[in-house]
Formats: C-alpha cells, sequence, structure tokens
C-alpha cells in the first residue's frame, strides 16, 4: 500500500510517500516514491518536490495556507512529471500524520476520528507552537481524502509513556501534577524509536537486550535512556524547550533568570518565551547562525571565539547528560548519535566523546570521519567497552509502518512489533 507521510509545521509540510506493507516490513523492502517539502506557507511559498530516480523541481508559487500547499502536492504526486507511478488519489491508501504531543491520554499511534482529533486540540496548551499546525494538516488532509481513506496519527511523546515517575515528574508541589498535568513528556520519540529498532536489526539483539543511549542533534536536540527497549528517561520535559542546547532554544537554565530579566529588561512572558524558543542556543551565544554547520566553519577558517564558544557548551551539555544517562542506567552497551549534526557532524562526534575513556567511550578517528552523509556503522575504537554508533534517522519509515500496522488489523499478528513497541 502507499501512505503518504505528513510532518506539518507552522508554515511547512514535509511529506514522503512510502510503499509498504507487511510483507515489506518483514524484509526491511519498503520503498520510498516521492519526498519533499514546502515552506513559506502563507506566502510565497517555495517548494523542492521529488520523485524516486528523478531530479528535485524547485519552484516558488504564492499558497494561502495548509489546505492550497497540500491540493498543489497532491496535483503533483498524480502528475506524470513526478513518476510516482501514482495514476489518481485513489492511489494513496493511508495517511500517516507526525503530531508533537499525545499528552497522558494519546500514548500510542492511533486512527484518527472526530474524538481523536478532539483529544489533540486538548493537547494543544501543551505544545502551541506545533499542535496547531499538525492539526491543520489533518484537518486538511481530511477534507481532501474523505472518510474512505484512513489516517493514523503518530506521536512525538508516545515513546516515552513508559518512564517511570521518578523520571517525569517534577520536583513542584503534586498537586500541580495532578490538577494540570504538568510533567516531562520527552519528545523526538520516533527518532529515539526508530534508531533503537534500527540498532536492534543491525546488532541482532532483541529489545529487551537493548540498553542505549540515543542523541537526536539537530536544531532540535534531544537525549533519551533506553533499558530493555524502553524509554526511562529523556531531556526534553513538559515542552520541547528543556534539556540540550539547540539551534535557538535555551535548554536548561535557572528558573529564576526568567524574573531576573523581568525586573531588569522590562520582558513579558512572551518576550521571554521568544528568547528562550527562538533567540537562544546556538544562535544565542554565537551572535552568528543556529546552524552548526556554519559554526564550524567559522571557528575553523576565522577563528571565531564566540562560534568556539557555542561549539564548546553544546558539546559539554550532551556530555553532561551522557555522564547522567551512564548513571542513570549503570551502564549502557552503546551510545547512538542520530539527527542532522548527529548524523554528519563527525568533529562534534569527536568532542563529545573526548575524554571519556574511563566511562569506556572512545572512538575511532578514522571511523568517525567516514561516517558521513548517510553512512550508518560502528565508530568505536578497539576495546570500547561502550560502543559508539551513527545511525540516520527515519521518522517517516516508521510513521508509514505504524499506520500499515493500525489500518490492516487482521495482519498485525503476522507483522513483526512496530519499531520500538
Amino acid at each position: 500500500m502507499n501512505v503518504l507521510v505528513l510532518n506539518c509545521g507552522s508554515s511547512s509540510i514535509r511529506f514522503q510517500v512510502i510503499a509498504t506493507d507487511r510483507d515489506a516490513i518483514e524484509r526491511d523492502a519498503d520503498r520510498r516514491i516521492a519526498w519533499g517539502r514546502i515552506e513559506r506557507i502563507g506566502s510565497q511559498a517555495l517548494l523542492e518536490l521529488q520523485g524516486d530516480g528523478l531530479p528535485a523541481e524547485r519552484s516558488a508559487e504564492p499558497l494561502r495556507d495548509h489546505g492550497a500547499a497540500l491540493d498543489r502536492l497532491l496535483r503533483w504526486l498524480v502528475s506524470r512529471e513526478a513518476g510516482t507511478g501514482l495514476g489518481s488519489l485513489s492511489d494513496i491508501h493511508a495517511v500517516g500524520h507526525r503530531v508533537v504531543h499525545g499528552g497522558e491520554k494519546l500514548t500510542q499511534s492511533v486512527v484518527i476520528d472526530d474524538r481523536v482529533v478532539e483529544q489533540i486540540e486538548d493537547c494543544i496548551e501543551l505544545a502551541p507552537l506545533h499542535t496547531p499546525a499538525n492539526l491543520r494538516g489533518i484537518r486538511a488532509a481530511r477534507e481532501r481524502f474523505g472518510p474512505a481513506v484512513p489516517q493514523v496519527a503518530v506521536f512525538d511523546t508516545s515513546f516515552h509513556a513508559r518512564m517511570p515517575e521518578e523520571s517525569y515528574l517534577y520536583a513542584l508541589p503534586y498537586s500541580l501534577y495532578v490538577r494540570h498535568r504538568i510533567r516531562r513528556y520527552g519528545f523526538h520519540g520516533t527518532s529515539h524509536r526508530y534508531v533503537a529498532y534500527r540498532y536492534r536489526k543491525l546488532t541482532g539483539r532483541t529489545r529487551e537486550q537493548t540498553h542505549l543511549i540515543t542523541l537526536h542533534l539537530g536544531n532540535g536536540c534531544s537525549a533519551c535512556a533506553i533499558r530493555g527497549g524502553v524509554s526511562i528517561d529523556t531531556s526534553m520535559g513538559l515542552t520541547p524547550l528543556e534539556g540540550l542546547v539547540m539551534g535557538t532554544r535555551s535548554g536548561d537554565l535557572d528558573p529564576s533568570v526568567l524574573e531576573y530579566l523581568h525586573h531588569k529588561e522590562g520582558m513579558s512572558l512572551d518576550e521571554l518565551d521568544t528568547l528562550l524558543n527562538k533567540q537562544s542556543g546556538l544562535l544565542g551565544i554565537s551572535g552568528l547562525t543556529n546552524d552548526m554547520r556554519d559554526l564550524l566553519e567559522e571557528e575553523s577558517a576565522h577563528g571565531d571565539r564566540r562560534a568556539r564558544l557555542a561549539i564548546e557548551i553544546f558539546c559539554l551539555r550532551v556530555k553532561k547528560y551522557l555522564g547522567a544517562y551512564l548513571a542513570r542506567m549503570n551502564g549502557a552497551d552503546a551510545i547512538v548519535f542520530t539527527g542532522g549534526i548527529g548524523e554528519n557532524a563527525a568533529a562534534i562526534r569527536g568532542r563529545i566523546t573526548a575524554e571519556m575513556d574511563f566511562l569506556g567511550i572512545a572512538i575511532e578517528p578514522g571511523r568517525n570521519a567516514a561516517c558521513v552523509g548517510g553512512a550508518e556503522g560502528d565508530i568505536s575504537a578497539a576495546g570500547s567497552r561502550v560502543k559508539t554508533w551513527v545511525i540516520p534517522t527515519n521518522e517517516e519509515l516508521l510513521i508509514a509502518r505504524d499506520t500499515v500496522r493500525l489500518v490492516q488489523p487482521a495482519a498485525a499478528a503476522a507483522m513483526p512489533a512496530a519499531p520500538g513497541r
């Protein structure tokens, strides 16, 4: 079956079309037949659309909202130029949606109906930057495909739903959790879940034998401690702001900084939220960019002090979480790097793992340098007790597989368990 996977942001749609079924999942023979993105929706949108084996098509055109953007995407998918082999929309058999927040009720992937939409709406206040965009994509797709085409929501938070209370509760009055569900939910769950699954495939381990620390490092960053294939701790919290230093997000800081800035700068709550989410992190420290590639270039070519400082703070924060999670789990079999930075920045991987040999972590520089550009592999030095892997994430594939699992329930018993489940 052909599954359209949609990841809708506030002004963007990222998509893939994946041909898969239970037999393809068993054999790891799923096939991506189209992919791309539409950005700057609401103005002169930028489109990058690509069919398998064909060059990318790039263009710009006005698209007023997500509905118009999805209409444009669907027209392209069934066109001869796309090379997808889809003759009409009836050749799309299901739609899978990435949804950032499922709260405490939506703890696993689910077929979307009106009740599920209402439950996602109830999570808007927990992820106000992401959930409304996710809902716009869901509504647009349901309008265009109708009830005959099943649609599935796959939640970033669901992989972390089995964390123990000591991991997800904050040291606030317990009554605040009871009344408002203030707790750590965790994010990037589809990524952490996928690379844990892929690690098992590469090493022949069972889920129960899978004890990992996974590091999703990109513009957004998070760490996850996985014991017995289950997330038992993660760095992001009530929102995606907590934890590691990110492209424009601060990560961990003393909460009293906010009160201090309010008095010193007269900043409102909205201004403080913008500061922490959009003006901090690598961008805020360097004053240059949130792109790690540019920072590494500035450091190398020009010796820029603040670029170097941003990189060092970024790596130190990851190193601290690594140490904490090794203590949390009494060791791990492997560390897995993923995400745009984790997969491609060998220099960052080297800095993070430097001087950790006491903890059994050492990488081989040659292997590390070679593992970029979509390559996957073990980059550990000989004799390293804790292995270090690079595994490119594939969240869209996981979403497509979850969709198949849910819309073909009669086949579920014959299928392998979904990755990370």
